[in-house]
Formats: C-alpha cells, sequence, structure tokens
C-alpha cells in the first residue's frame, strides 16, 4: 500500500497557463456577448440560436482534452 500514488487535490491555485484553465470564463463571456448583440439587433435570432450551442460545446471539448492537465 505504501507503494500507491496518492492523487493530487487541487487547491485552487493552479498558475498552469493551460488554455482549457481559461476556457470557460471566455466562453461565458462570448456567450453573453451573443445574447447581448442579439438584443440590440446585430445578430439575428437565428445566428443567436445557433452561436450559442457551439460555443458549449467548444467549452465541453476542451474541458475533455485538458483532464489530464499536471498542474495541480
Amino acid at each position: 500500500m505504501e507503494n500507491m500514488q496518492e492523487e493530487k487535490k487541487c487547491c485552487g491555485n493552479c498558475s498552469c497557463k493551460c488554455p482549457h484553465h481559461s476556457m470557460v470564463p471566455w466562453c461565458i463571456i462570448l456567450i453573453g456577448l451573443t445574447f447581448l448583440l442579439g438584443q440590440m439587433n446585430i445578430f439575428t435570432l437565428s445566428a443567436v440560436s445557433m452561436i450559442w450551442p457551439l460555443l458549449l460545446i467548444v467549452i465541453g471539448v476542451v474541458k475533455l482534452r485538458g483532464k489530464n492537465c499536471k498542474c495541480c
């Protein structure tokens, strides 16, 4: 049992520069901006209804690819 590796727990203070750590905040900003531009009639309703699900898919893919990050 002594040879078993302990799983590292993230302390919440990651200083890692991996792109997936900043992807979620950027996508939330982009989703909000998409809805704002839709309300201002800069984007059409059909464009808004197509863009925000694509951004959510991008978040999911990036988070799945970054799950092996060793920063923490």
